[in-house]
């Protein structure tokens, strides 16, 4: 079996089948003004958008100036982790260098326990540009909270290997997390001398009911947007049996797209660095994908 070989190119990658990496020439698709992206319209959906309701507004809003139907059709739910209770006495108890938030639900699950703490003065330290902006409102409003580091590529590993230290003191780190998260912060972390504390604040769930007839729709459309692991170990329970879907996977990262592969989904897009643009980028190439293949179908004859 042929090895995996990572490369990096300037437009998203895409997996193409479990064992192999390649690339697709970005090209965008033109605005279409007439064209609105919402769950209501009769138009049959391009991309199913799969966060927890009321959460995509972003995502479709942003492949709505391409003219892109979405559909939303959310895939998983947020519930409380069992250190939840923990964060706020933690936060009042002890001081902290850095404050390590991995994705926008963990710094929305912090924020609300930094303000029953009072409000203490925290650096924070973020995975990337998406996650950064579920702060952005609190940073103009209080100086009590610092937003003072992002890694050059974002994800957990990068982040681990460049979190600033400052002097020879122990570094004090909390990450609150999902309970679902993998040991890569926190081991990386302490590889390098950090003094890390893990609180599993929040957990991910499958939706416990899905629309069969919204399904229906999200199943017959080109391409699923996925935001974790979570959302496509969900997309794998609900969608037909092995080998009866093989439409697109636009995940917003790396992460995600290495965990579609390894559930057997193909026709995998992600781009090199996490976030709401790579995201829309992908899905646009996944979309180019599709309409040339439909259209060489049209042209062979049979």
């Amino acid at each position: 079996m042929a090895s995996l070989t990572f490369q990096t190119f300037l437009s998203p990658p895409f997996l193409t089948s479990p064992s192999s990496f390649t690339k697709l020439r970005h090209q965008h698709l033109l605005p279409c003004p007439s064209i609105r992206a919402s769950s209501s319209s009769q138009l049959n959906p391009k991309v199913v958008v799969t966060r927890e309701r009321g959460k995509n507004a972003k995502l479709v809003n942003a492949l709505e100036k391409y003219g892109i139907h979405c559909l939303e059709f959310p895939l998983i739910e947020h519930a409380q982790g069992p250190d939840l209770d923990k964060l706020p006495s933690t936060l009042i108890d002890t001081k902290f260098d850095w404050i390590i938030i991995t994705s926008p639900e963990a710094g929305l699950v912090f924020l609300d326990a930094w303000r029953a703490a009072g409000s203490p003065h925290v650096k924070v330290g973020v995975v990337g540009a998406g996650t950064a902006t579920v702060f952005e409102d609190v940073v103009q409003l209080s100086n009590c909270l610092e937003v003072a580091f992002a890694p050059s590529k974002a994800t957990a590993k990068v982040l681990a290997s460049e979190l600033p230290r400052h002097g020879d003191k122990k570094c004090r780190v909390l990450y609150p997390a999902s309970v679902k998260a993998s040991s890569e912060i926190e081991d990386g972390l302490s590889s390098r001398g950090f003094d890390v504390t893990r609180l599993n604040t929040y957990t991910t769930v499958a939706v416990q009911h899905v629309d069969p007839l919204l399904l229906e729709k999200a199943i017959a459309a080109p391409v699923i947007a996925v935001a974790s692991p979570s959302a496509v170990r969900a997309w794998v329970k609900v969608i037909p049996s092995e080998g009866q879907w093989n439409n697109a996977v636009a995940c917003i990262g790396e992460t995600t797209g290495l965990a579609a592969k390894n559930l057997g989904l193909e026709n995998i897009y992600y781009p090199l660095n996490p976030g709401l643009d790579g995201w829309v980028d992908s899905i646009i190439d996944a979309l180019k994908a599709h309409d040339h293949i439909h259209k060489v179908q049209m042209v062979v004859p049979s």
